[in-house]
Formats: C-alpha cells, structure tokens, sequence
C-alpha cells in the first residue's frame, strides 16, 4: 500500500473508526466498581427477557437481584437464571423494595406505558426495549416521563450500538457509497408466532402478538429496529407510507397478516422497500443501502460492501477480507479489522462475538458509568416505533399513510 492509498484509506475509514471508539465494549469499558454497581430488576422474562438476563450476566459491576413478571411460570423460568433474585408479580412492589437502582422492561409492547412511565417517575435508571410502546400517544406519555426522570435511560434499537453497524456507519457517510439511490429491508424468519398453553386465558395473553388490537404485526413489532437504521444512517425520515399483506401460510384463524411487504417514501423521493414473512426464512434479517459506487449490507452481526466495476479503488481493498455471494464479491466490514489481523485472527466470515442486545446493553451500562447519553435516546425510539405503527396501518388498510413525527 503506497502513502497515498494509505492516508485515503484512513481518512474514509476514520468515521468509521472513530464511531468504533464511542461504542464500549467489554475489553474497553470493563465493567462497574463494587460501589457503583447496577442492582437490575428484569421485568417481562419472555424469550428477550431472559435472554438480557443472560447478556447482563456478562458486564463486570452488573447483578440482575429482581425479576418481575405477571406469568408464575415465566417468573419461576426466570428465578431459576438469577440465582439469589427476589421476584415480584407486580412493578410497584418490585421498586417499592428499594433494592433496585436499574431496570429492563421487556414486556409486551402493549403494556410499555404503564410499566415504563412507573418506572421512569422512580428515578432508576431504565433500558427500554422497542418498539416503545403500542400507540403514538403511548410514545409521547414515555418520551415526556424520561424527559424529567433522574435515571440514564437507553432504549432497546441494537442497530446504533452495534459495532458492525458503527464501522459501516462510517463509510456510508465517506463517498464509498456515493450518491444514495434506494434502500431495502427484510425479516424472514420461519415461526408461528404462537407460545402454546392449554389454559385458554394465559394462551391469550402470551400470544397478544396474534391480537390486532394488541399487535402492530409485523411491521411494527420487528420492523422497528430495522427502520431506525436507516434514520440513524441518513439522518432522514420517511414521510408516507403504503403498503399490503396477507395470510399466506398460517391457516389457523390467525387475522394478523404472516407476510407484509410495504413502501416508505421519503420527502426527497427516496424510497425504502421492507418485507418481512414468517413463513420462510431464506435472506434471514439484513438491511441494504444502494449507491452509484457501492452498496453496504449489513446483517446485524456481519457487514459487507459491494464495489461497482466503475468505482475507484483503494489500495487497502487488496488486503481485504473478502466473502463471495452468487457473483458478487464483498468486502467484508469487520469491527476491529486492524487489531484481528495483527493477531492473526482475522477469519472470512468473522462475525460479532456477541448478540447484538449485549451490545446495547453494554453502551445503556458504560453511560451510567460516565453520566452520558446512551447509544438510543427515548425520542429516536419514538420516532422508529411511530413509523412502524404507520407502516402496519398501511399495510392492513391497503391505503396510503402520512406518517406524522410532529412532537416527537
């Protein structure tokens, strides 16, 4: 590599590198000391539940010391992975205990409001998983609690502190991509989303995703966290929405549509195309950013870029991790390249060591730490999650949808 692909690199690389250096990770940050310790009460031990409890488990200064949940059974399965916690069928007992300085709310997105804003009037600190809440004025009573909470408060959207999609970040705002000309989005997962139960009242209550008065389908319930990427990328926000679906596998009474495919259109004309399906899971989940040089797809624990035959090229692609796909060639974009090399350890395919939860989680804990910002404000999930609320509305009228992010 010659000085001058050298310096060219480092400056294209270098929002990249430097968005790296804001996100901590276990090696950088190294946990809390004994008497600043995070006491965390986990209230919802569902499937996300328990498995924030697992990730929390990681970070060095952090004890998850309270579960909390309405369902005995999930409270009990959740007991049994915190060994020593206290659990609690209600939110007001657990912070009337005084034993906690921290929660998660993972419950269904339904009940968000009342658990959150109860949480966020205590003063605790508070991750809060997303989608935010069921309903825009849901969004708005929490955005206004955490507003005037005392507590550092993180929301749930892995994408801004994922550290693929920081690295990538990075190059999507140098000219590796170049003139942004589409954007593209999908959630292909093979699941029924039904949690069996014989007695029919907690068969209702865990299965309120299958409710359309209690659900916003697909895209409002996964399609959250994939739309605030492409805010945080672009720094825009989709003003319309269209788009349609059906029931095109789960033949059991089901009225929530198993495949959605919807349109976001942007002020400046820019469309964004998401679909999603449980009835496949080919492609997996993956965003994409289409530019006149290259375009950048990133799949939540891998990132890669695919050069046009006409772009310019950089002395460092020579020594590139590269992967193959059909006849296409990526670039793979590896968080902490340079340092993996150096010790011999850069694989193809190298991927994120960890979920991207642990990611967020990590950030929310080392901004309690420092007294910052965490990675997700409570007004970005606002945002993300009204946008998702407008797509399923969309998708289930089959009529065009202005998305209003007016006060948010």
């Amino acid at each position: 590599m010659n000085e001058i692909d050298r310096r060219m690199f480092l400056t294209r690389a270098a929002g990249g590198m430097a968005a790296m250096a804001l996100i901590p990770n276990l090696q950088a940050f190294g946990g809390l000391s004994a008497e600043d310790s995070l006491r965390v009460g986990v209230i919802g031990v569902g499937r996300q539940g328990r498995e924030i409890m697992g990730e929390l488990g990681k970070i060095p200064g952090v004890s998850v010391i309270a579960v909390c949940d309405v369902d005995e059974r999930r409270l009990a399965s959740g007991l049994r992975r915190a060994s020593g916690a206290t659990g609690y069928a209600t939110v007001k007992e657990m912070l009337a205990s005084g034993t906690v300085n921290a929660v998660v709310v993972a419950t269904p997105t339904h009940t968000h409001r009342e658990v959150a804003v109860e949480c966020l009037k205590s003063g605790v600190h508070a991750y809060l998983e997303c989608p935010l809440a069921h309903t825009r004025e849901d969004c708005i009573a929490i955005s206004d609690a955490a507003r005037s909470s005392k507590g550092v408060i993180a929301a749930g959207l892995q994408g801004r502190s994922n550290p693929v999609y920081q690295l990538a970040r990075g190059f999507f705002l140098s000219d590796s991509v170049r003139d942004l000309v589409s954007m593209r989005a999908q959630n292909n997962r093979k699941t029924n989303w039904i949690s069996p139960s014989n007695d029919p009242v907690r068969k209702d209550a865990l299965n309120w995703k299958l409710d359309p008065k209690r659900s916003n389908g697909l895209a409002g319930e996964w399609g959250t966290q994939q739309f605030d990427v492409f805010h945080w990328y672009t720094g825009k926000y989709p003003t319309r929405v269209t788009g349609n679906g059906g029931i095109r596998f789960y033949e059991d009474g089901r009225t929530v549509y198993d495949t959605i495919a919807c349109s976001l259109i942007y002020e400046d004309g820019a469309t964004l195309g998401y679909d999603a399906t449980l009835a496949n899971s080919y492609g997996g989940k993956h965003e994409i950013f289409f530019g006149s040089n290259a375009a950048i797809k990133l799949g939540w624990s891998h990132g890669w870029l695919f050069k046009e035959s006409d772009a310019p090229t950089q002395g460092w692609e020579v020594y590139a991790n590269r992967q193959q796909f059909h006849n296409d060639e990526g670039i793979t974009l590896i968080a902490g390249a340079t340092k993996l090399a150096e010790q011999g350890k850069l694989k193809e395919g190298v991927g994120l060591p960890n979920p991207a939860v642990h990611y967020a989680l990590v950030d929310w804990v080392a901004a309690i730490a420092s007294g910052g910002s965490a990675a997700c404000s409570i007004d970005e999930a606002a945002r993300a999650t009204v946008v998702g609320i407008a797509a399923n509305e969309a998708i289930v009228t089959g009529k065009s949808v202005d998305i209003d992010l007016t006060g948010l």
